[in-house]
This record gives structure tokens, sequence and C-alpha cells, in this order.
């Protein structure tokens, strides 16, 4: 017999999603007749699969050991520790794929991006600081990102076995550019995913950026927009709203952005305000209502007021000034302050709190 008991890693899920991931070579049909049949049970009980699994829960497999292993396609030898401090637990093995190469990818990551700073952590959602130059998810295979970083932090620590990556796999939840720097979202657990992902959904966290731009901003402004993405390119355009829009939105106030689907072009709104005028450029704090590809760099080259070091869609010419000058290879942007809404428990340290992280040196070596 397995038995287990619901951590808050696990919590929040349908009881039957909970099993495929323990016991990923077993079919749905199998699972559901081992619940009819009482030979998988929840606090003792039969079960249909569909409860929603909370902490404390005891869930028990009455399964004899080697169709166990079998069904949780378990390897019964040890897993070396990946580096010092990263104890891998017995009997365990990476989702899908090889051990050992997952584990030590996951180590690989923690040793090589030693910059990547935690803000704050608690025991479901971390905070991160990334620096420029890293991905928060891989692009290419080969890659090693704040995802992977992450994974390894959290085994390094403790937090993580390599058993429990079978249940949950920690993951970012908000994407910055590989160039631009700043504050990165974290999911440790599934409820700490689904409280971030609902966050972002309804737009009731507020981002805010620091970049510089061409020209000198006096007046704090909110623009929108239409935003459409070339895949092939990797890049974006942005129009203004059809008249039609306008129109609407000028009857109606400040109308909710609604949310096209991933095949149509996205509605965009972005506010910004001077923060410091320089003698060619500005320094804008920069919220984001709507969070889409290159949003803010796109938006304000729409406008006239390309950002500092962006060569995709920025000023080339004043760009290599500023590379001659300072050695700034790409765009300065920086994710610099989140703001939580009020929020209930499991969550209410979080609840009405501000992060920030500092902007980089550059910011200052570059003022004139």
């Amino acid at each position: 017999m397995y038995q287990t008991i619901i951590t808050d890693r696990e919590a929040g899920q349908r009881f039957d999603k909970y099993l495929r991931r323990i016991l990923p070579n077993a079919g749905s049909g199998f699972l559901y007749k081992m619940l009819r049949k009482k030979n998988i049970t929840l606090n003792d009980k039969k079960a249909d699969g569909s409860e929603k699994i909370a902490v404390g829960d005891c869930v028990k497999v009455f399964f004899a050991q080697e169709t166990l292993f079998q069904f949780m396609g378990k390897v019964p030898d040890d897993i070396a520790s990946l580096k010092e401090g990263v104890k891998a637990a017995g009997n365990a093995t990476a989702p899908n794929g090889d051990p050992d190469t997952l584990l030590t990818e996951y180590a690989a990551a923690y040793e090589k991006l030693p910059d990547i700073q935690v803000l704050y952590e608690n025991n479901h959602i971390l905070i991160a600081d990334k620096p420029a130059g890293i991905l928060s998810q891989k692009a290419q295979k080969a890659d090693l990102s704040l995802n992977e970083w992450l994974i390894g932090y959290l085994l390094q620590s403790g937090f993580l076995t390599a058993d429990d990556l079978r249940l949950y796999k920690p993951s970012v939840c908000n994407r910055l550019d590989r160039n631009t720097s700043g504050i990165v979202l974290c999911a440790k657990t599934l409820q700490g995913a689904q409280l971030l992902g609902e966050l972002l959904k309804e737009r009731t966290l507020h981002k805010y950026y620091q970049t510089y731009v061409k020209g000198q901003i006096r007046e704090a402004q909110t623009i929108e927009g239409i935003l459409t993405k070339d895949e092939k390119t990797n890049r974006v355009t942005v129009s203004e709203l059809p008249a039609s829009q306008q129109a609407k939105k000028a009857s109606a106030g400040n109308v909710a952005i609604s949310h096209p689907s991933k095949s149509a072009a996205a509605r965009i709104k972005t506010a910004y305000r001077p923060l410091r005028i320089e003698r060619d450029k500005t320094l804008l704090e920069v919220e984001l209502f709507t969070g889409k590809s290159h949003q803010i760099r796109a938006h304000l080259a729409s406008i006239r007021h390309p950002l500092l070091g962006d060569y995709k869609y920025g000023d080339r010419a004043w760009n290599e000034n500023y590379r001659q000058k300072y050695g700034l290879q790409a765009q300065l942007l920086h994710a610099y302050k989140v703001v939580f809404p009020l929020l209930d428990e499991p969550f209410a340290d979080l609840s009405g709190r501000t992060f920030t992280c500092e902007v980089p040196e550059i910011f200052e070596t570059i003022k004139e």
C-alpha cells in the first residue's frame, strides 16, 4: 500500500488530476475503476475523482509494490546528490525524461545563474529579480533559464525533492524579454500558480517599469492601441484603435479592456509618467494594464518615443551613440515594482503589499 498526506504544494486540484500525476503510467479508465473498487481512497472513503483535495487529506493506493512502481514509473535506486546541499529523494525520478539529465539541468542552472536574487518568498510564491541577459523560459532545448534556476533553487533549499516534481513543477508566471531586467513572479505550488494566474488575468496586480525613451516627455498619459504579432519574425506592430472603438471609449469613459483570442490582434493599454527629463531623453515610469509581447517597446515607439538601446523598434543612430559611449547594446527596460491587491488567507501576507527592486547601475551611468 502507498499512503501520502496532501501538502499545500498539491492542494487545490481535482483528485483525478492529482492521481494522473502520481500514477502517470496508469490509464484514466483504470484509475476510475480503482476508485470505484476503493483500491484508491481519499480520507479512507470512496471517491469519484472530482473532489478538490485539501491540505491534510490522506490518499491511499492499495497496489502491490511492483504494480505501484510500474504505474509511478519509479526507479528503486537512490538518485545521487547533484551538488553539495542538493538531496534528491530516494526511489524517485524527475518527470518527462531521464532523471539524472533533468535534475543535473536544474542544478546547473542554479549554479551558473548566480546573479538572480530572491526578493520575497513564502510557501506559495517567489518573487525574483532577473538580470538582463537571462531568459525567463527556455527558447531552445539547450538553454538555461530562470525557470530551471527556480527548480534548482527549490531543490537546493530543501523545499522540493525530486519526487515532488511528479505532482507539480514550479514555474515563472510572467515573462520578461531576455534583455529586460527586474521582477518576475514565480509559483512554488499549484495554489500559488492559481493565485498569480488569476491576478494577471483579472489585471488586479499592478506592474511598473522604468525605461529611458527618446525625446522629452513632460506630461503623464495613458495610451491605447491594437497590437498584432508576427510569430515568424517575433516582431509586433501597433496601430490606433478603430474609429468605432474610439467613439465608444469617448462616450463610455474608461471602458474595460477586452480579452481577445490568441489568434486575434490584441487591444493594449499603457500608461506612463515622466520621472526625469534630460537633454535628449526622458526617464519614464510605465504601467502595463495589459501584458502583451514587446508591448512597452512597440507602443512607445509608435508615438515616436522609442526605448533607448532598442534596436528592434528604436532609433539605430541614437542607440549607436550610447553604445559607443557606454557600451549599451539592448533596450534599457527594468520591471521595478509590483503592487498586490487586497487578499485573504492563505495569501494575507501579500495583501496590499508593494515589492520593488533597484534599477541597474547603467540607469545612473548614462545620465546626461
